[in-house]
């Protein structure tokens, strides 16, 4: 599998990641260490995970397999923090809760360091500059070796990129972990160029549209999928309307006339988008996930490409349209 920097950093991930959202959950512990093989063997380095995967679960699953499958220094480990269960603060993205939960995170995971750590969200009550000196720390005392933000706005996300940048021995941004897909692109307006200007990279999660650009609701809803299932299904059904429909019509076409799944098809568009470093892969089982790891060896045709991005476009108005831009210099 063919690597890629992330951002303008010198951290380098496999162009696909694979997640761990559903790791402790739906997915256990042996069918988590046959996705791990599955990938490890297609070359894949980069795990991401988050503290709140499964009340911490996810985490001490790949603690476990670090044991025994993969020596530590052969994989790139994300994961994350901020997010609570407390009702009364959903979002602590305070220094003193950050920091207890990297701690948590690396006793977990078993290891004494993550590659790259995120806020999981932006907390309207603590000072900006509080959370974004909880990275400088963690970085300083070497548990931490890069920083990156998650679900952020775009002006929050270039706002710490920039105030990261303006002082020596901060701890640069270099990634923002952003839903990005055929269904949802809307970190088009303004995310994407801010991260070519200030040098991130983007991680895309729910690269299929939350599963529906499977193609798997065509026709109704299974039993065993998502969006039946009782924690997962208003996550889904945000996709289930008209619009989406002709994306995905257009996605099975697409897959019909190359030979290939839909799911490729819709994994390879969004792999090769400017600015983004990798789609996060959140495979079920393992056979679901060989499904996704053949979108590898797809390269869309250009016209193809054209015509996705057509079918799927999303309205850009002033003032982003003014703005919007791609530096071939820095996406190569």
């Amino acid at each position: 599998m063919h690597q890629r920097p992330l951002g303008r950093s010198g951290l380098a991930v496999s162009r696909l990641a694979l997640g761990t959202m559903t790791w402790g959950r739906d997915t256990d512990p042996d069918d988590a260490a046959d996705q791990l093989k599955i990938f490890l063997e297609a070359g894949g380095t980069l795990l991401d995970t988050a503290d709140v995967y499964g009340d911490g679960d996810a985490e001490s699953v790949i603690g476990s397999l670090l044991d025994h499958l993969v020596p530590r220094d052969e994989v790139v480990i994300a994961t994350k923090a901020g997010l609570t269960p407390r009702r009364y603060r959903p979002r602590d993205a305070s220094r003193g809760n950050l920091l207890r939960s990297l701690d948590a995170s690396l006793r977990r995971l078993g290891t004494d360091y993550v590659d790259l750590w995120q806020i999981h969200g932006s907390d309207g009550q603590t000072p900006f500059e509080e959370t974004l000196a909880a990275l400088d720390q963690a970085v300083a005392s070497g548990r931490v070796r890069y920083a990156g933000v998650s679900n952020f706005a775009a002006w929050q996300t270039a706002r710490a990129a920039t105030w990261q940048a303006a002082f020596p021995g901060r701890a640069p941004i270099v990634a923002a972990q952003m839903e990005y897909s055929l269904l949802e692109r809307g970190i088009e307006r303004e995310l994407l160029p801010a991260g070519a200007a200030l040098g991130f990279g983007v991680l895309a999660w729910s690269p299929l549209g939350r599963g529906v650009l499977t193609g798997k609701y065509r026709n109704g809803r299974p039993l065993d999928s998502r969006a039946a299932s009782e924690h997962m299904g208003e996550f889904v059904r945000t996709y289930l309307e008209p619009r989406s429909s002709s994306i995905v019509e257009a996605v099975v076409t697409a897959a019909g006339g190359l030979g290939v799944s839909p799911l490729e098809v819709a994994l390879a568009w969004i792999r090769d988008r400017p600015g983004v470093a990798a789609p996060i892969l959140g495979a079920r089982t393992a056979g679901q996930l060989q499904g996704a790891l053949r979108s590898e060896q797809l390269t869309l045709p250009a016209e193809i490409a054209f015509a996705l991005d057509d079918v799927s476009a999303i309205e850009v108005g002033y003032p982003e349209r003014e703005g919007v831009s791609y530096p071939t210099t820095y996406f190569g």
